[in-house]
C-alpha cells in the first residue's frame, strides 16, 4: 500500500495498465522508426521526444481517487464524505454488470478499465439526482474503508 499525502486517508492515481505503457513505448518506437528516413539522430530525438509527451500524456490523463478533506474525490469531481451513505466493494465482474444491466444513467462513473475493481457509494443527499458514484480502484476495499472510517 502506497503512503497518502498528508491529510488524505486514501489516495491513488489511476495510472495505465501494462498495455497502456507498451501503447506508449510502441507509438514512440514507430515515431523515432519513421524518422529516419531524416537521420538517425532525428529518429532518436523523436523516438524520445514522442516517449517523454506519451508518459507525460498518461500522467496528465490518469485521475487521482482520493479521500481527503472530509470529501472523496474522483478526478476533478468532489462530494462532501457526509452526504454517501453505503459503500459497496466491485470486482471487475460486478463492475462490468453495474456499467451494463444495473447502470442508472444519473450516476456519477470515474471509470478506468485497467484498474480492474472500484467501488460504488450512495449519494444520500435528498437533493442531489445522483443516486450512487462508480469509482475505479486498484485498492477497492482499501478505498471503502476510507469512505467509512470515523
Amino acid at each position: 500500500m502506497t503512503p497518502s499525502p498528508a491529510g488524505a486517508s486514501f489516495s491513488e492515481r489511476l495510472l495505465p495498465g501494462p498495455g497502456g505503457w507498451i501503447g506508449v513505448v510502441v507509438t514512440a518506437a514507430i515515431l523515432g522508426l519513421a524518422a529516419t528516413v531524416a537521420s538517425t539522430a532525428a529518429a532518436v530525438v523523436t523516438g524520445l521526444v514522442a516517449l517523454a509527451v506519451g508518459v507525460l500524456l498518461a500522467w496528465a490523463y490518469s485521475p487521482v481517487v482520493a479521500v481527503r478533506d472530509g470529501e472523496l474525490v474522483a478526478g476533478k469531481a468532489h462530494i462532501p464524505l457526509a452526504l454517501l451513505g453505503e459503500a459497496t466493494v466491485l470486482d471487475r465482474a460486478e463492475v462490468l454488470r453495474a456499467m451494463g444491466t444495473e447502470w442508472d444513467p444519473r450516476a456519477f462513473a470515474c471509470l478506468r478499465t485497467w484498474a480492474g475493481g472500484g467501488v460504488r457509494v450512495k449519494v444520500t443527499d435528498p437533493a442531489d439526482p445522483t443516486p450512487y458514484w462508480i469509482v475505479s480502484s486498484r485498492r477497492a476495499r482499501d478505498l471503502a474503508a476510507a469512505l467509512t472510517a470515523p
